[in-house]
């Protein structure tokens, strides 16, 4: 079975995945997600006059910006596994670079496992399996600490 990307272009699936942001090349400005290839060719910056992007990986740690768990069943490419849908844990991640980036908890952590400043890194797990193969998507994983946290130190 073939596993793609749920969006392609916004994260590596690689052995240490990372997301992927649009830099100017001119004001170092970074904006993610990246900026499609269809999409105008200038600097997000309003200072800045810049007309081409390169694509850089983004840190694979944070810390928790905010969080909160989805009582919602979002729209596709979502599928949900369970009937009735069972809500998860959407954490908000201040990422060293200065962006805060949205994203879902990894599989078997909620929002009892959260709190804000907690350092937190990228995984790649499965959204959904169709008959087309596995999508994946990048999920926030709580980083292990010595206050007994779950998680596994990376």
């Amino acid at each position: 079975m073939t596993a793609t990307p749920a969006v392609d272009g916004w994260f590596t699936t690689d052995q240490e995945p990372a997301l992927l942001a649009s830099r100017c090349t001119e004001c170092a400005n970074l904006v993610f997600p990246p900026v499609s290839e269809d999409a105008a060719s200038f600097c997000r910056n309003p200072d800045c006059s810049g007309t081409e992007n390169e694509t850089v990986p983004l840190s694979r740690r944070g810390v928790v910006w905010s969080y909160t768990d989805a009582q919602y069943q979002p729209p596709a490419p979502f599928v949900p596994t369970t009937d009735p849908f069972v809500p998860f844990a959407l954490a908000a991640v201040e990422l060293p670079e200065g962006l805060v980036v949205l994203g879902q908890v990894a599989d078997g952590f909620g929002v009892a496992d959260l709190k804000v400043g907690d350092p937190v890194e990228l995984v790649v797990e499965t959204l959904n399996t169709d008959d087309a193969g596995e999508r994946t998507i990048w999920r926030w994983k709580p980083v292990s600490s010595a206050n007994g946290k779950k998680g596994e130190e990376a």
